[in-house]
Formats: C-alpha cells, sequence, structure tokens
C-alpha cells in the first residue's frame, strides 16, 4: 500500500504557491473584502496592534504586508525612518505601492516581493517586525517566526495581529452564526 502525501490548500504546488496565486486573484477586491468581512473592525485592530510599538522604532520591517494597511498606519502613527514591506503576492504589493504614492509616502515605505521564511535581511536589522493576518499562510510557521526574531535587533519588538475563534458568551455566538450565515452570502 503507498502512501500519499497531503499538501496544505490541496495541491501539488503547495501552500506558498497556492497562497500567493489566491492573493495575487483577490488582490483588487482585498481591501473591501478586509472591511466587509471584519465589518469594518480590522483597521482598529490594525490600530491597537501598531499600539503595541511605543518605543517609536525606525526600523520596521512588516511581513506578508499585502495592500500595506499595516505599513501606512505604523508611518503616520509612528514617523520612523523606514518601513520596509514583503510579501510574496506580487499583485497586492502593486497595489500598496499606489497607495503608498497617493498617502505621500514613498520616501519611507518600500516594498518588495519576499518570503517570511527565507528573508534577505542581515541579523538584528529592525527595531520592529509587524505581521498582520498573515502567519495563518505561512507554509512553514516555525520557520517564518524564527526569521523575523533572527532579523529583530536585541530588545525590538515582534507584533503579530492574527484572527482567533472567542470562547466566551456572547461573542463566540456572534462569530459562529457570521462564519455560518452571513459570510457565505457575502
Amino acid at each position: 500500500m503507498s502512501k500519499t502525501s497531503v499538501t496544505p490548500y490541496g495541491s501539488s504546488a503547495g501552500k506558498k504557491v497556492e497562497v500567493e496565486q489566491m492573493f495575487d486573484r483577490i488582490a483588487p477586491k482585498y481591501d473591501l473584502l478586509n472591511r466587509v468581512l471584519s465589518l469594518g473592525i480590522d483597521v482598529r485592530w490594525r490600530k491597537k496592534a501598531i499600539g503595541y510599538l511605543k518605543e517609536k522604532p525606525q526600523q520596521i520591517l512588516d511581513v506578508a504586508t499585502g495592500t500595506a494597511d499595516v505599513a501606512i498606519l505604523s508611518a503616520r502613527m509612528l514617523k520612523p525612518q523606514e518601513i520596509i514591506g514583503i510579501d510574496i503576492a506580487n499583485q497586492m504589493l502593486e497595489l500598496g505601492r499606489e497607495k503608498i504614492e497617493k498617502n505621500g509616502l514613498s520616501e519611507v515605505i518600500s516594498l518588495e516581493t519576499g518570503d517570511s521564511e527565507q528573508l534577505r535581511f542581515d541579523d538584528n536589522r529592525f527595531d520592529a517586525v509587524t505581521v498582520a493576518f498573515g502567519v495563518r499562510n505561512f507554509e512553514n510557521l516555525e520557520k517564518g517566526l524564527e526569521e523575523m526574531l533572527r532579523v529583530l535587533r536585541p530588545g525590538g519588538r515582534v507584533v503579530i495581529l492574527e484572527f482567533s475563534k472567542p470562547n466566551v458568551f456572547p461573542f463566540k455566538q456572534l462569530y459562529n452564526a457570521y462564519f455560518k450565515y452571513v459570510l457565505p452570502l457575502i
């Protein structure tokens, strides 16, 4: 009896390739989907996450930057010298570049294609590393987290914003109803 290997997301291409293709495909509607699916709360969550960087970091890496929402908010709230956003989905990065230019932040924020599990940066390069709604898409979570810590300076901070399933009444019931009845309609 032969063993069949199962690749995450159901394709022989692997999770990373499928995530890249999926986000490139949905890129034009990504920001709208975020607002609708989270009922607009995602903006507040991002602000709160950035608030954990009270030390005013000057060099920030935004992993899985997508359309650069966290990078743009970080630039406005923290006034760093430099933010580099990386993502594997080029269409998302293109939209992010447009938003950065529209917001007049091209001198502070740069975006580039990059893999969270193979960061091109030197050790101890950044004062802070952020990732919002991205770690769930890492093919190898442990490797991605190790890389983020590797490029973080001693005393720096990693801030991860990710969905979790509530388990407290009534939020658990509202969450379950929303994902069972409302989300499929959307």
